[in-house]
């Protein structure tokens, strides 16, 4: 099995387990890791996703050169169909998913590693960290959503500088750039990514998904219609018991206080 999957408490951790490979996403690892993705989304009791790689010299490399390599020898067809609407649902997946996912980058994240890091609403980098795209030496674009979500995090030139020259960047330059959320060293990755999800798990899983739904959905759109997200999103949890609890929990702590 290429994809682990361990369990603690509300929290799971999903390993990309082809560390010889650096971690690289063949088909069948990709395959798997919607079928997990899609069984933690109906699993209530689960309330975060922390997605890292295994050992310490990669979270992913990218795509599986070889496999790729006979998609692409097969036609625009054949490569559209196996690379990029697999690579794109993976990243979909992982971008619009109801519960957070931290990724916990233990290594270079270059290509679709780097695409899943643009994709995923949280991300913690080890010190020693690398982020890169270099799917320009290989003659195409990012197939997984790079081309579009890079941009949109760190602004078009700089995504441009990196998508144009395939160059990797340090882990504290894409803290500074947005790509991800902060730096820490190797040996602390997992307790940082595990103690971020139990700051966010403390919080309704209502409020939680509403949040997620609401900034995914309303990032890219015209303000007034990301409005109209908002709107639709608060809607849907007044009638929630996190509300209800929410809200008590304030007016009885005023009440004492007072």
């Amino acid at each position: 099995m290429t994809v682990r999957i361990e369990r603690d408490d509300q929290v799971v951790r999903i390993t990309i387990d082809r560390e010889q490979k650096l971690n690289a996403l063949d088909y069948p690892t990709i395959d798997v890791l919607l079928a997990q993705l899609d069984l933690i989304d109906s699993d209530d009791s689960v309330r975060a996703v922390i997605l890292t790689g295994a050992g310490h010299r990669a979270f992913s490399a990218g795509a599986d050169i070889p496999s790729l390599a006979t998609s692409i020898a097969g036609g625009p067809e054949r490569a559209l169909r196996e690379i990029v609407r697999r690579g794109h649902a993976l990243t979909r997946r992982i971008e619009e998913f109801s519960k957070p996912v931290i990724v916990a980058v233990n290594g270079l994240a270059y290509g679709g590693g780097c695409e899943i890091t643009e994709a995923a609403p949280l991300a913690i980098a080890a010190e020693h960290a690398t982020f890169a795209k270099p799917e320009i030496s290989l003659g195409f674009p990012p197939p997984f959503g790079g081309s579009q979500r890079l941009p949109r995090h760190v602004g078009r030139k700089r995504g441009l500088e990196m998508i144009l020259t395939g160059d990797p960047i340090p882990a504290a330059r894409a803290a500074e750039l947005g790509l991800v959320n902060t730096v820490v060293p190797a040996d602390e990755l997992l307790d940082a990514a595990r103690d971020l999800a139990a700051r966010i798990t403390r919080h309704a899983p209502s409020a939680v998904a509403a949040c997620l739904r609401a900034v995914t959905r309303g990032i890219n759109l015209p303000i007034d219609e990301g409005l109209a997200v908002e709107a639709a999103c608060f809607a849907a949890t007044v009638p929630t018991d996190g509300v209800r609890t929410g809200l008590r929990r304030f007016l009885d702590r005023t009440a004492v206080s007072g």
